[in-house]
């Protein structure tokens, strides 16, 4: 301890361990003093958190210059893409063996009338049974629900 209370160090030693309290998930929250200039060291979950445990420190120590080489931890890769979502066909009852498809990315007019025909260039069938929510052949969204009349 020094003349007039806590050292320097001692502050940061303490400000450290309320910090590693505070923010559980930084792992090996460390701190070197050289001078009055403190370098924070570890690996925190995210930016945001690396940030809020620098905020906190100042808050806690009156420094000449606070360092922040705190790692933030390396994002798990992303899980590669799994198949496409299947198409869904639905039977309507009662509906003259009408059948409803749920749009989904890649399918167009053509591509269902091959599925549901047998012949591509039948796609004009489906464009007409759809004129309430088609107004162009080429223009499907994704997540439209398309009446299919039967063949």
């Amino acid at each position: 301890m020094g003349l007039f209370g806590k050292s320097f160090e001692e502050k940061v030693d303490e400000a450290i361990s309320g910090l590693r309290a505070k923010f559980p998930t930084v792992r090996g929250l460390a701190a070197s003093v050289s001078g009055k200039t403190v370098t924070l060291a570890g690996e925190a979950p995210s930016m945001e958190v690396k940030g809020a445990v620098m905020a906190a420190f100042n808050a806690l120590v009156e420094t000449d210059n606070t360092i922040n080489t705190i790692r933030v931890k390396a994002a798990a890769p992303a899980p590669p893409p799994g198949p496409a979502p299947k198409a869904e066909a639905v039977p309507v009852p009662g509906a003259g063996g009408e059948t409803i498809h749920v749009v989904v990315s890649g399918d167009t007019l053509g591509a269902l009338a091959k599925k549901y025909y047998g012949k591509a260039s039948l796609y004009m069938k489906i464009f007409e049974a759809n004129k309430d929510i088609l107004k162009n052949p080429d223009l499907i969204k994704v997540g439209q629900k398309l009446r299919i009349p039967k063949a």
